[in-house]
């Protein structure tokens, strides 16, 4: 079964060099949710824009969240939205209740610390300037997710080196073959 891939994007939409952006254009099937204001998000209305693009595919989606993305899988997956996602790929997930978050979280606190819905994992670097390696375990750890470390490599993005980043590929690809089964 091929799953519909919903790409969720952080604070100012992963920019061109962003891994995201790499991905999408290799895939083109694989969706990026639009938001109407990338700079100052909200989160009941990110999450009403993710739950309209769920409710467009053709069955549970797979949500692959950078930064802020992966707070909003995860909000999404609280919200009681009657639609389902088949899993969730969380990279670099930001704590949003830290002191270093760069913007008014609107709405995106308290991070929900209830196990998913649905198998997800939880990807984290060991010197992420937006979360610590101890929180992003701990958000595993509630979230039900595997985690997987992946080193000093920072907020995961293209300022960190991760442009293209093929390994994620790879473990997302993998991810995805795990979940058809």
């Amino acid at each position: 079964m091929d799953y519909d891939v919903l790409i969720l994007s952080g604070l100012w939409n992963s920019g061109p060099q962003h891994w995201q952006s790499h991905w999408e254009a290799r895939h083109p099937a694989w969706r990026r949710v639009q938001h109407r204001d990338w700079n100052a998000p909200r989160q009941e209305e990110w999450v009403a824009e993710l739950d309209a693009v769920v409710a467009t595919c053709s069955g549970a989606p797979v949500l692959v969240g950078h930064s802020l993305g992966c707070m909003l899988a995860v909000q999404w997956a609280q919200s009681g939205s009657p639609l389902r996602a088949a899993g969730a790929f969380p990279v670099a997930p930001s704590d949003v209740e830290a002191a270093s978050y760069p913007i008014d979280a609107n709405g995106f606190t308290p991070i929900p610390m209830a196990r998913l819905p649905f198998p997800s994992i939880v990807v984290a670097s060991t010197n992420d300037e937006y979360v610590t390696r101890e929180r992003a375990r701990a958000f595993a750890d509630a979230w039900g997710s595997r985690y997987l470390e992946i080193g000093d490599a920072g907020h995961v993005n293209a300022d960190s080196g991760y442009g293209d980043w093929p390994e994620g590929e790879r473990m997302l690809q993998d991810f995805l073959a795990q979940l058809r089964g």
